[in-house]
């Protein structure tokens, strides 16, 4: 059995998040080229282009690389084995999140009175119990011109595999241009209402244009891609032939009278980082 303490995980949280801010995914950055290199459409090309350059100047100035540094979304694996000691682990994780957000812009506000919370606190985080004696976080910005484009569809079993391709291209029309794209589609289908949303987001962590693992899945994720894609949005809804770079899904048994869909959608700007604290053996 292994003990971490807490708070050691506050600086490292804060150094992960400010770098990941101002550095898109390097798998985004190569599909975006891959993009370019393909696409048929003057303006649409002339778009990619400067999402390339954008994320090259970022990195290289550390600067943001949207200026929706957006909410931010972590999953927390807690081995089971391991030992926490010291403050609360969400008040630590968002402890990393505040030093991690001093210099972005401040974008969480009370969903009623709207009044900021002046720090980007509290992230939106998520704990499971895994097997093993680390702790192992994953952090996501989530801007609100893609998760405002999100959308859960309740669909009956007798929709099938073609209801899920056609609620995924639904929702990818209804947003259109809002969410920035070339966009990242993490779709999550069964469970419940809340177990499917939680699956689309956990997809989106998988790296981009990764397949599934499992055959069936990674077949799915394909025909959605080309789905969407046949939407000819474009990228920044110029007209064109990528409107989406990937597409990650997730499943889970789900009743057998229900067919929950999640249609969890990402910008361009696909920001994340994953830290794995050990700790000490006791």
């Amino acid at each position: 059995m292994r003990v971490l303490n807490v708070k050691d995980i506050i600086e490292p949280l804060a150094q992960a998040v400010e770098h990941a801010l101002c550095n898109v995914e390097e798998a985004v950055i190569k599909r975006l080229k891959e993009a370019a290199e393909r696409e048929s459409g003057e303006r649409a090309e002339w778009a990619l282009r400067r999402l390339i350059e954008n994320g090259e100047i970022a990195k290289k100035t550390h600067s943001f690389a949207c200026q929706d540094t957006g909410l931010a979304v972590v999953f927390a694996e807690v081995g089971q084995d391991l030992k926490l000691q010291g403050m609360l682990l969400s008040d630590a994780v968002n402890e990393g999140i505040r030093r991690g957000y001093s210099t972005a812009r401040k974008s969480v506000a009370c969903p009623l009175s709207r009044v900021n919370t002046k720090d980007n606190t509290p992230a939106v985080v998520h704990t499971e119990i895994v097997k093993g004696d680390r702790l192992e976080l994953y952090y996501l910005a989530k801007g609100a011109g893609s998760e405002n484009m999100s959308a859960v569809y309740m669909l009956t079993p007798s929709k099938g595999r073609d209801g899920i391709i056609a609620a995924a291209a639904d929702a990818v029309k209804r947003a259109g241009a809002n969410p920035c794209p070339p966009i990242i589609l993490g779709i999550g289908i069964g469970g419940t209402m809340e177990k499917a949303a939680l699956l689309s987001k956990k997809a989106l962590l998988r790296e981009c244009g990764k397949p599934s693992e499992n055959a069936q899945v990674a077949a799915l994720e394909k025909d959605i891609l080309d789905a969407v894609n046949a939407l000819k949005i474009g990228a920044q809804g110029f007209g064109g032939d990528v409107t989406a770079l990937s597409v990650a899904a997730e499943i889970f048994p789900t009743h057998i009278g229900m067919l929950p869909v999640a249609v969890n959608i990402q910008c361009h700007s696909s920001r994340h980082a994953h830290l794995v604290f050990e700790g000490e053996e006791l």
